[in-house]
């Protein structure tokens, strides 16, 4: 597709202010040019003779503030899950169930409620409650299929009357008990690396929380594009309860695996930012979410980190983690200059060695003057966080990529951008 047909498209698409859902609701069989990605050639792990490796760990928060030896093997498994897998499921985790089903009939009501009144809230201006779809629209090589709305809670909450009256009390009273949850994740977290149980909520990890819900409408040709394409969070941890539809998979060991959905059951993620503050022993995962034939699905992200909120706090490698023999990996930062880094594309380019791929992006044709003359290359463009600028050069801000990637490749590239 042209870019300059593309750019009208996308812009046709914008200005129904409806997203996703209206295709859908009009009737298309076809998903448009938009949201075609490039196919994806990582194995997963469902379609494996052993998928028992593969299983995201569930576990039990109940008797946690009673037993003592319940908090210590509940201690073990998360600091086991969140080196290994970076992602587990919690139940029993004092979210009462009502609030849990209310809370996606509230995601689902906000998206299927009257179009004129839900248009009234479709902003791409920074707001304290906004609904769009595709944040990066205008940005990305493909458009996600899927319809967002953000909220900010902490540390400055919303005022009642700028969130929806279809969703605006579940949503306040939903948040407000994850964020007492969240408080229990960081103290147990927090011994699970040999912490005062407090150390990561006074160190500032739970200061900020904003969430996004997802709609994401059964697709007619799943297999042509993503609910959400691969990438990690850049917060320290995300909570997230989904519906029963499923979708969500993890990368591991260059496989991705499926998260089902648990009964009652929250998903923990570690993100960016908690890799960096415990040099690495908890790992920050790429994860994705496929489109389904099937029903609709809808999910809540909510996320701890300051990210819409300027601070000047500085975070690096907690020290009492440290010692000659695990130096610190990363230096210190804030997170709108993680954030920065990571979002900035910079001048300073390395071309690894290629591999050919289909390459139907129009959008990098300037990129291509400084490859030598083959047909068929598909770029990665990625950008180097802070969390790794420390292993590279200082003159090295981004790379292209012109091959797939494997699992140790990310470990130095953590982020992987199509353009």
């Amino acid at each position: 597709m042209e870019d300059f047909e593309r750019e009208k498209e996308l812009k046709a698409f914008d200005e129904t202010k409806l997203g996703v859902k209206a295709l859908v609701d009009a009737g298309i069989t076809k998903v448009p040019r938009i949201f075609h990605h490039p196919h994806d050639n990582t194995k997963i792990a469902s379609q494996s003779e052993d998928t028992k490796n593969y299983a995201i760990p569930v576990i039990d928060l109940a008797n946690i503030h009673q037993d003592p030896c319940a908090r210590k093997s509940v201690v073990e498994s998360i600091r086991d899950a969140s080196e290994t897998f970076g992602f587990f499921q919690i139940v029993n985790h004092g979210i009462p169930v009502s609030i849990l089903n209310q809370m996606k009939d509230g995601v689902l009501n906000f998206f299927e409620q009257d179009n004129e009144v839900k248009k009234e809230f479709y902003t791409r201006e920074p707001k304290p409650f906004m609904y769009y779809s595709n944040i990066k629209l205008y940005k990305a090589v493909a458009a996600t299929w899927k319809d967002t709305f953000l909220c900010n809670m902490a540390p400055v909450p919303p005022k009642p009357e700028d969130l929806p009256i279809v969703c605006r009390d579940i949503l306040l009273k939903y948040l407000n008990q994850v964020k007492k949850l969240g408080n229990v994740l960081f103290e147990l977290l927090s011994e699970a690396l040999g912490l005062n149980p407090s150390y990561l909520r006074d160190y500032g990890c739970a200061d900020g929380l904003y969430a996004f819900g997802h709609y994401y409408p059964a697709c007619p040709e799943p297999e042509l594009t993503l609910g959400a394409v691969k990438h990690a969070d850049v917060v320290f941890l995300t909570v997230l309860l989904q519906d029963h539809v499923g979708g969500l998979q993890i990368l591991h060991k260059d496989m991705w695996i499926d998260v089902p959905p648990v009964p009652d059951a929250l998903i923990i993620n570690m993100g960016d930012l908690i890799q960096l503050v415990t040099n690495d022993k908890f790992k920050s995962v790429h994860h994705r979410v496929v489109a389904n034939l099937g029903a609709p699905r809808v999910s809540i992200a909510s996320f701890f980190g300051t990210i819409y909120h300027e601070s000047t706090r500085k975070f690096g490698p907690i020290k009492e983690l440290l010692s000659e023999d695990n130096p610190a990996k990363y230096r210190e930062t804030s997170i709108s200059e993680f954030v920065v880094h990571f979002t900035t594309k910079c001048p300073t380019v390395i071309l690894l060695p290629p591999v050919v791929h289909p390459f139907p992006a129009p959008t990098i044709k300037p990129l291509l003057l400084m490859l030598p003359s083959h047909a068929n290359w598909m770029l990665l463009f990625a950008v180097v966080s802070p969390m790794f600028q420390s292993q590279l050069s200082p003159n090295v801000d981004c790379f292209i990529f012109v091959k797939s990637l494997t699992e140790k490749e990310l470990v130095i590239m953590k982020k992987t951008i199509l353009w």
